[in-house]
C-alpha cells in the first residue's frame, strides 16, 4: 500500500487540508486527516510527500488534436504513429492529463491547410495505434474521440466498423461548411483558409463553393450512427453549435455534449437542457476565443460551461483552472471539476475515475507552486507513479 501525505486533498465537495490519501493497488482505499492517519500509515510501504501542495484528481481531456502535431510536426513531416503515441503520453502526464481522448478528424477534405495526418489512411493508422495501447505497456489512459465531418460519407463504413470493434470512445458530429458554426462568418472562413492555404482568392472561392455543394449525411444516417454509438455506451457530441435550433436538432439525435457553443445564449440553452457544455482551456488563458466567439471565463461565471478541454494546448488544463480560481474567485474544488469529474461524467467514466473518492481508480496529481506557477510534481495513474519532477535551484546561482 502507498500513501500521499501532507497534502491539501481536493475531493468532490471540499479541500481537506493536511490530509493523506491511501492507495492499495489501483484503488483509493481511504482519505484521512494527517492527525488521524498514524495507525494506517504503519501499513504503508511507499509514501509520497505532497509537502503542503494540492492533491487533485487526474485530468481528463475529452477533446484534443494535440497528437496531430506530435505525429506531423511539419506539413511535410509524418512521423511514426506509434512513436507519436508514446511520446505524447510522456508530455501529457507532465501536464497532469491521465486520460486523453485523442480527437481525430474524419474528413472528406480538410480545407484548412493540407495536413497529411488528416488524410484517411493516416487517420486509420492513428486509430489503430490508439487501440493497440490498451493491450501494451503504456503510461496514461488513451481513448479515441472520432470527429465525423457530415460530408465524409465515404468514411462511414470504416467509422461504423471501428465503433463496432470498440475502438471509438466518443463520437462527435462536425459541420465545417462555410457559413456554419465556428465559421458562420464567411469573411472569417475565407481569411482562415488564406492563412493556411497557398491559393489565390479565386481558388479559395472555388473551394468554398465546392464545399457548399458536397452531399451531407442525412438525418436518418446521423440517427443511425448515434444509436450505434449509444449501443456501445459511447457518448455523442455536437460541435460548434451556433443556434438554439441546432441544439434542439442534436437533442433529437441523442447528443448529450455540446462542444464549443458559439455564444453564451446557445451555451445556456444547451446547459439548461442538461447537456454537458465544453469550452477550450486555451480560451481562458488567452482571455477569449481566437475566432471571436464565446468567452469561456464569462460563460463559466454564468454557469453554462461545465467542461474544459485542452483543444490543442495540453498545459492549458492546469493553468486555466488556477486562473479561474485566482482571478475570478471560483472555489478551486469547483473549477477542478471542469477538467476531472465533469468530463468523466460526460463520457460515462465517472464510476471509475474523475474524483478522489474511496473505491475509485487512483488517478491523482500532486501540484506544487514554483514562484506562483502551478506544476505537477507527481502524476499517478491506476495507483502507479508514472512521472515525477524535482524542481531545483543551481547552487552556484
Amino acid at each position: 500500500m502507498k500513501a500521499i501525505i501532507n497534502g491539501n486533498v481536493i475531493t468532490e465537495t471540499e479541500i481537506m487540508e493536511n490530509a493523506a490519501v491511501f492507495i492499495d493497488g489501483q484503488f483509493i482505499v481511504d482519505i484521512l486527516p494527517m492527525d488521524e492517519a498514524g495507525a494506517e500509515l504503519l501499513g504503508v510501504n511507499e509514501t509520497i510527500d505532497a509537502r503542503g501542495g494540492f492533491v487533485a484528481p487526474g485530468f481528463i481531456d475529452i477533446h484534443s488534436d494535440y497528437i496531430e502535431g506530435i505525429v506531423a510536426p511539419r506539413p511535410t513531416s509524418l512521423m511514426d504513429v506509434n512513436i507519436g503515441i508514446r511520446e505524447s503520453e510522456r508530455i501529457l502526464s507532465s501536464h497532469g492529463i491521465t486520460t486523453m481522448f485523442h480527437s481525430l478528424s474524419i474528413y472528406r477534405e480538410d480545407l484548412f491547410g493540407h495536413k497529411p495526418i488528416r488524410e484517411p489512411e493516416n487517420v486509420q493508422k492513428l486509430i489503430e495505434a490508439v487501440a493497440r495501447t490498451h493491450g501494451e505497456k503504456h503510461l496514461i489512459r488513451h481513448r479515441l474521440h472520432a470527429r465525423f465531418e457530415l460530408d465524409a460519407l465515404e468514411q462511414l463504413p470504416i467509422l461504423k466498423s471501428h465503433i463496432e470493434k470498440g475502438n471509438v470512445h466518443l463520437l462527435s458530429f462536425m459541420d465545417h461548411t462555410p457559413g456554419q458554426g465556428q465559421y458562420r462568418n464567411m469573411a472569417v472562413y475565407r481569411e482562415t483558409m488564406k492563412s493556411y492555404q497557398n491559393m489565390s482568392d479565386t481558388e479559395i472561392e472555388q473551394k468554398m463553393l465546392d464545399k457548399l455543394d458536397y452531399e451531407h449525411i442525412s438525418y436518418d444516417g446521423m440517427k443511425e450512427l448515434a444509436e450505434l454509438a449509444h449501443s456501445k455506451n459511447i457518448a455523442v457530441a455536437s460541435h460548434d453549435d451556433d443556434y438554439i435550433e441546432r441544439i434542439d436538432f442534436n437533442e433529437r439525435l441523442g447528443t448529450t455534449i455540446s462542444e464549443f457553443p458559439i455564444t453564451i445564449e446557445v451555451a445556456k440553452y444547451a446547459h439548461d437542457l442538461g447537456q454537458h457544455t465544453i469550452a477550450g482551456a486555451p480560451n481562458i488563458m488567452l482571455g477569449g476565443s481566437h475566432s471571436g466567439n464565446l468567452n469561456a471565463a464569462e460563460a463559466i461565471s454564468e454557469g453554462c460551461i461545465s467542461i474544459l478541454c485542452s483543444d490543442y494546448y495540453p498545459a492549458a488544463m492546469l493553468h486555466s483552472v488556477f486562473k479561474l480560481h485566482r482571478e475570478y474567485d471560483h472555489p478551486l474544488e469547483e473549477v477542478i471539476k471542469l477538467i476531472t469529474l465533469n468530463p468523466a461524467e460526460a463520457v460515462n467514466m465517472d464510476h471509475e475515475i474523475g474524483s478522489i473518492r474511496m473505491g475509485k481508480k487512483a488517478d491523482i496529481n500532486v501540484i506544487q507552486f514554483n514562484e506562483g506557477y502551478p506544476v505537477v510534481t507527481e502524476c499517478i495513474v491506476d495507483g502507479a507513479v508514472i512521472s515525477r519532477y524535482h524542481y531545483r535551484v543551481d547552487e552556484e546561482a
